[in-house]
């Protein structure tokens, strides 16, 4: 498995609602991602950054949906570039479902 954390930092003058509603309006495009495992989505308002932890079957997979497409709405979104980056993941407890995934 790996684990891909996106981070891009939020243009002055946009509102934490903004953020979360963004948020969710993009959810039920990354629930249809077959190779997907989880998305944790992440807000740090005091440094004006957003993104999220995803957790993916293969780097290949995370790579394909983050593509050039993917880029540019991040840029028209958010004036900002999204900053990648990817770790091998071999073990994850998810006291949430009571289970190793592996």
């Amino acid at each position: 498995m790996i684990t891909e954390y996106v981070l891009f930092d939020i243009p002055v003058g946009m509102t934490r609602q903004q953020v979360i509603a963004g948020m969710h309006e993009v959810a039920p495009r990354w629930q249809k991602e077959p190779k997907l495992i989880r998305k944790t989505f992440v807000y740090d308002e005091a440094a004006r950054v957003a993104g999220a932890f995803y957790l993916w079957h293969d780097r290949a997979s995370a790579e394909a949906a983050h593509d050039e497409a993917w880029r540019q709405r991040i840029r028209s979104t958010y004036a900002s570039e999204p900053r990648l980056r990817y770790f091998e993941t071999p073990l994850v407890v998810d006291n949430a479902l009571g289970r190793l995934v592996q």
